[in-house]
């Protein structure tokens, strides 16, 4: 559906940073090998296109299916790429022409260029400044989508509600032992998904059963192996809703040992542990400091970060893990996953992900991901 007062505001803000950045013209890039969901965040097209901004206030959406623009895209004009024999070089010195840049003027382009791309760009810009850069868009893009507005909540809503009932039809199906394999439950998943309106899954689900939950993404993500059966199963997935993925991890447990009850009983309590911590105006790597020293304490170390926010992508801005270069401070409206992990070869692996949204004072949880005992 298009929802022409959602994207305009967003763009606003966005001209706002490229006039204080004295740049007149930005290009955003999302085509295969060069995915880039702010095209999406910033026009509603689903993908595959360019988009230029000029800091005049004026939008270019350079789609390749312009049919799929018409219905979805918001934007002040819609050329095809095909017109530009779908060369980004050629759609980006047009755009130049389109909004009448004058000589001398900056133009960013994607930090993902590469090197002999850029310098194509140089040659054909010729007596322009042409920038490719890691401290531009790109992060000014990142820190205003960790803030997510009232349209992009409602969309959060609605696929955490699906993921709920979708969770809850799968410790149902797996009491009944209705569920078998890693493929029983990776394709349960994905098929009730669409028949309950999401556009499909974020991204390829993980079922590890329990001869393979001792990796943190089991490769292959699924298979034909047995899955629920004795000792520690992991389930991760999320569902898409207008373009919107949660992000979940359940951990299914039957028959465990004293060993592995105790490492179950580790992620919960430091699931919990997190989960009190964050607040806002906290430091995301305060949090993940607190439950790495809990594990720390336990002999334990986990192999990943504590968490990351999740949007069009599942994996946005706040990161939350302790590094030195992590400098994210947890805000009202941002929706974060929070997945701590422990993995034994002999032991096999368990994780609990949940997804919350910051609030004034604390946190609201949007999914019910839980530890189901059989």
């Amino acid at each position: 559906m298009r929802r022409q007062n959602i994207y305009r505001p967003r763009r606003e803000r966005i001209y706002d940073w490229m006039a204080g950045e004295s740049i007149a013209m930005v290009m955003l890039e999302d085509t295969e090998g060069r995915r880039d969901s702010n095209i999406r965040w910033l026009t509603g097209q689903p993908g595959d296109a360019l988009l230029f901004l000029s800091v005049e206030r004026k939008s270019l959406l350079v789609p390749w299916d312009t049919n799929l623009a018409k219905i979805y895209a918001d934007t002040d004009h819609i050329r095809a790429y095909a017109d530009f024999d779908r060369m980004p070089l050629k759609a980006c010195k047009k755009a130049v022409d389109f909004f009448g840049l004058p000589p001398g003027s900056k133009i960013e382009v994607p930090p993902v260029t590469p090197y002999p791309g850029f310098l194509r760009f140089l040659e054909a810009l010729d007596g322009f400044d042409v920038l490719c850069r890691d401290g531009g868009i790109a992060p000014e893009l990142e820190k205003l989508r960790s803030v997510k507005d009232g349209a992009e909540l409602e969309n959060f809503r609605c696929a955490a509600a699906v993921t709920d009932e979708i969770i809850d039809a799968l410790e149902k199906l797996l009491r009944q032992g209705k569920l078998k394999t890693e493929i029983d439950a990776a394709a349960f998943i994905d098929a009730e998904s669409r028949r309950r309106g999401c556009e499909g899954t974020g991204f390829e689900t993980l079922a590890a059963g329990p001869s393979r939950s001792f990796a943190i993404h089991a490769f292959p993500a699924y298979s034909g192996e047995s899955f629920g059966g004795a000792g520690l199963s992991i389930l991760d997935f999320g569902l898409v809703c207008s373009g919107y993925t949660t992000d979940v991890t359940l951990t299914v447990a039957r028959g465990l040992s004293k060993p592995q009850e105790q490492l179950l009983a580790l992620v919960e309590n430091a699931y919990t542990l997190a989960v009190s911590t964050i607040k806002p105006g906290t430091p995301t790597a305060d949090t993940a400091a607190a439950v790495d020293a809990a594990f720390a304490k336990a002999g334990k170390t986990m192999p990943h970060a504590l968490g990351h926010g999740i949007g069009l992508d599942p994996h946005e801005g706040p990161a939350i893990r302790k590094r030195d270069d992590n400098r994210w401070i947890f805000g009202p409206g941002m929706v974060v996953a929070v997945e701590p992990g422990l993995y034994d070869p002999l032991l096999g692996g368990c994780r609990l992900e949940n997804d919350f949204l910051i609030t004034g004072d604390g946190t609201e949880a949007l999914t019910h991901s839980r530890i189901i005992r059989l």
